[in-house]
């Protein structure tokens, strides 16, 4: 027990020492700081020096980041502008995950990948990443202005296609699809009828009651996000949506804001987990021509999803100036690409080739969309003063 401890104490001091070493080298250089950790996570991961063992606990660490980043971004949606939000942009990013579909299927059974391999990656590079495209966009930008309520609307439309298709991939093959996606919605109403009542019956009563005492809404806050998180990955959902949810209902409290700017500390420092454990989980070693294929996909797939949004929102009439950002922050992979890797992997739906394929592009897609928006436009951790807004 005290060397498990001992070995997680040294772990984590390896991964903060190595993610500040190299991001103030990444700095100096006037390089995204996100590159810095992924970088971390190679050099000092298992497939490394070797000085973290266990990629696994890294990345279920770095989960909680994402699961308090969907939380924080429900706690800034009032559940009627999410209607409004969805309704406005479900048509754009249904047609764009479609032609992203056919698109990396072309691709994948071009370079001679296995059938079933090439249905799965060209599920897995349809959505953007809601990670980055929400780390790297300012929160006045987010939560004031259009661009960021379109952005946050096809992130979010994407997340909840990318979850049922992973729904899909765990359900029993004699189990009919169209039922399943029944219980999947009929799952998700549950939920949100739940924790509509919760909220207004239990937590919003406590929280009226003690929010002079600042440790107990945070611990509370915490709570809530997480309580609901595991209900809904308990029913077969995942936690990102059970936090988005509770983010979201609780939104109509006035303490909102505040609770937003306490937890934002604490999901900064889980996030560098995650993309250290991107990198973590990346065998430099194991290349092949998949790898190859891979970044050359990559560096493709960036310019397809920019120039495929782009022309959807055109269409639809949106307003002209915000076209072009708005697509290149939504031109790259997601997270949840590596994670329908996994789980194809797991349930030996797909190859090692497969897999290796859509790591490489999801990685790829991650440092070239970084550099591209860091470079031109306004965010968080950009070096020139200029661009550099919170």
């Amino acid at each position: 027990m005290v060397d498990s401890i001992n070995t997680m104490i040294f772990e984590l001091c390896a991964i903060v020492i190595s993610a500040a070493g190299l991001g103030s080298l990444f700095l100096f250089a006037k390089q995204p700081i996100i590159i810095a950790y992924i970088v971390a996570g190679i050099i000092i991961g298992p497939y490394g020096l070797g000085m973290i063992n266990n990629a696994e606990a890294i990345t279920q660490m770095g989960h909680i980041g994402v699961i308090l980043l969907l939380f924080l971004l429900g706690l800034n949606l009032q559940p009627q502008r999410l209607l409004r939000l969805f309704r406005e942009s479900a048509l754009i990013t249904l047609c764009c995950s479609l032609f992203f579909f056919i698109c990396t299927l072309l691709f994948a059974l071009m370079i001679q990948l296995p059938l079933k391999d090439a249905i799965i990656t060209a599920a897995a590079m349809m959505f953007s990443s809601t990670v980055i495209g929400l780390k790297l966009i300012p929160t006045t930008t987010l939560h004031h202005q259009k661009m960021g309520e379109i952005m946050t609307s096809i992130l979010l439309i994407q997340d909840i296609l990318a979850i049922t298709v992973l729904l899909l991939l765990n359900i029993d093959t004699e189990q009919r699809i169209d039922l399943a996606i029944f219980l999947i919605f009929a799952k998700l109403l549950i939920v949100i009828v739940s924790a509509y009542f919760a909220v207004k019956f239990i937590l919003l009563p406590l929280m009226k009651k003690f929010d002079v005492i600042q440790e107990y809404s945070f611990v509370a806050t915490l709570a809530w996000c997480f309580c609901w998180a595991e209900i809904s990955h308990r029913i077969g959902l995942s936690y990102e949506t059970g936090a988005f949810i509770a983010g979201t209902l609780l939104a109509v409290s006035p303490i909102s804001n505040v609770i937003s700017i306490h937890l934002k500390p604490l999901r900064e420092f889980f996030l560098i987990l995650f993309f250290f454990a991107i990198g973590a989980n990346i065998n430099v070693l194991a290349s092949d021509i998949y790898t190859l294929w891979g970044i050359l996909f990559g560096v493709v797939l960036i310019r397809l999803k920019a120039w495929g949004f782009y022309r959807a929102l055109i269409i639809s009439n949106t307003e002209a100036p915000i076209n072009k950002e708005l697509s290149a922050r939504l031109s790259q992979a997601s997270e949840f690409s590596l994670l329908l890797a996994y789980t194809a992997v797991a349930n030996g739906l797909i190859s090692e080739q497969g897999k290796t394929f859509i790591q490489i592009v999801t990685l790829t897609t991650f440092i070239l969309s970084t550099y591209w928006i860091v470079s031109r436009y306004p965010t968080p951790i950009s070096n020139v003063n200029t661009l550099r807004q919170d």
